[in-house]
């Protein structure tokens, strides 16, 4: 969990996507991620964290539903939404978090 620490930290938002590669949702919101990692560039990091992988991890977070997107910056979850969104809103949101 340190290492989920030193992500959040950044004085960027840090979006990130908790998956499972047997999810059908989660699997739709790879290339929405990418997109979104290629538009942001350097204003913002997309990070996808696998739940079946970081079992302590969701739980810590209370993950239910997949995917689950999370905001943090500074260390601060700013934003949280379960459910697929496209690129665009993704973008929006950020943006509005710089």
């Amino acid at each position: 969990m340190s290492k989920f620490g030193e992500l959040i930290s950044a004085q960027v938002p840090v979006l990130i996507d908790f998956y499972t590669d047997w999810n059908e949702s989660s699997v739709s919101m790879d290339p929405v991620m990418k997109d979104v990692a290629a538009a942001l560039g350097d204003k913002a990091k997309v990070i996808k964290i696998d739940v079946d992988k970081n079992h302590e991890l969701a739980i810590a977070l209370r993950i239910k539903g997949l995917p689950t997107l999370m905001i943090y910056k500074a260390g601060e979850m700013i934003w949280r939404q379960s459910g697929e969104l496209d690129a665009n809103t993704l973008i929006s949101i950020l943006q509005g978090k710089l």
